[in-house]
C-alpha cells in the first residue's frame, strides 16, 4: 500500500495575561470549553493551564493544511481576546517560571507528574507536531529510520526558544534543552522492521516503564492510534 502522505498540524500556544505579558491559566476563562463550541475536538488543554493545543483535520495536502491553521490561530486569538486573554506563539516563555504554573485537572496529566514529579511540571514548553499519513506500518518504521537523519535540521529551522526564567540561555531551542529531561525523548534508534519495534513497546510495558505506546516521546513516531507518522521535533514557530 502507497502511503496517502496526508498532513495534519498541531500547534501549541501560551495564554498571556495581557498587562503583565506573563503566562496566565485559561482554566477560568473557560477557552477550551468555549473554543469546542465553534472547533470541536481540534482545540484541547494540554498539562499546563497556560497551554492550548489546536489541531488541523486530515488534510490532503499542505495548501490546505496552511488554510485549517491560519483559521484556527484567528478563532483562537479572537477568543481569547474576548475572555480576556492574548495568545503568543514561542517555544519557551521569556520569564515565566513553571513553578508558578497550574497543571490541568486530568487524570493523565495527574499520572503523568506522579511519575516525573518536578521534570513533569518543569516540562512548561511549547511544540509543533506534524502528522503524515503512513498507513502501512512496516512503511512508517521504514521511513522513520530514514527521516531521523534528517531531524536536527527540521529543529534548526523551526527555532524559537532562546529564554528560560528570563535569561538567555545561548541556545536557538532551550525547549529541545528541558525536554530532555523527559525519559524516551530524542532521536529514536534504528529498528529492522515494525515487529521489532512492537517487541521493543511490549518490553517497555512487561517491565513497567510505560502503560502504552504515548509515552513514547521521541522526536518521531508512529503515532499509537493514528496511521501516521509524527514529526515532534520542532519548536512552534
Amino acid at each position: 500500500m502507497n502511503p496517502t502522505f496526508t498532513i495534519g498540524i498541531e500547534e501549541e500556544y501560551q495564554t498571556v495575561d495581557p498587562v503583565t505579558r506573563d503566562l496566565r491559566s485559561h482554566i477560568h476563562a473557560e477557552i477550551i470549553e468555549k473554543g469546542k463550541l465553534i472547533l470541536q475536538e481540534r482545540v484541547k488543554a494540554e498539562m499546563h493551564a497556560s497551554v492550548v493545543e489546536v489541531g488541523t483535520s486530515v488534510c490532503d495536502n499542505i495548501k490546505d493544511c496552511k488554510h485549517e491553521v491560519r483559521k484556527l490561530r484567528r478563532d483562537m486569538i479572537a477568543l481569547a481576546k474576548e475572555n480576556g486573554l492574548r495568545l503568543a506563539s514561542a517555544a519557551t516563555h521569556p520569564f515565566a517560571d513553571w513553578r508558578m504554573q497550574e497543571i490541568t485537572a486530568d487524570e493523565r496529566y495527574k499520572n503523568i507528574v506522579e511519575d516525573l514529579q518536578l521534570v513533569a511540571r518543569a516540562n512548561l514548553i511549547f511544540g509543533l507536531h506534524v502528522h503524515i499519513g503512513v498507513e502501512d506500518r512496516e512503511t512508517a518504521i521504514h521511513l522513520m529510520n530514514h527521516a531521523r537523519y534528517f531531524l536536527p535540521h527540521i529543529l534548526a529551522l523551526s527555532t524559537n526558544s532562546p529564554f528560560w526564567l528570563g535569561m538567555n540561555t545561548g541556545l536557538h531551542s532551550y525547549r529541545c534543552k528541558v525536554f530532555d529531561k523527559f525519559p524516551r525523548t530524542n532521536i529514536p534508534d534504528y529498528f529492522p522492521s515494525w515487529g521489532e519495534y512492537e517487541n521493543f513497546i511490549k518490553l517497555l510495558i512487561k517491565t513497567g516503564c510505560i502503560d502504552n505506546a504515548k509515552k513514547i516521546w521521541w522526536d518521531i513516531r508512529p503515532h499509537p492510534f493514528f496511521n501516521t507518522l509524527e514529526f515532534r521535533v520542532c519548536d512552534i514557530p
